[in-house]
């Protein structure tokens, strides 16, 4: 009776993001509309493979997985992209906690 059709039996979640807000990532696929974009008709391309951006959104799908809202300066567009969709342009250093200012 489970008509959702999953990508797999991983649940991202239960880990942290693989992206971090601000990291240069590249479409490893290219991404067209799949009616969700709107302003333009399904199937026009949003995204090109090999394009580069930048992660400005980190939501979560079905409960399964983490959603990149990735952000496209050549083409103007913010795109949701899941993680397989994704590579990093290069190694992303984490800060684990940044220092706060003093107090005087």
């Amino acid at each position: 009776m489970n008509s959702i059709v999953r990508d797999s039996d991983v649940v991202e979640l239960n880990q942290p993001p693989v992206y971090s807000f601000g990291q240069k990532v590249r479409a490893n696929r290219t991404i067209r509309n799949d009616g969700t974009y709107r302003g333009k008709e399904i199937g026009d391309v949003l995204v090109k493979k090999g394009e580069v951006g930048y992660v400005v959104s980190i939501g979560t799908f079905l409960q399964q997985f983490y959603i990149y809202g990735v952000e496209y300066p050549e083409s103007g567009y913010r795109v949701g992209m899941k993680r397989k969709e994704l590579e990093p342009v290069e190694a992303y250093e984490e800060i684990d906690d940044l220092p706060l200012p003093e107090e005087s």
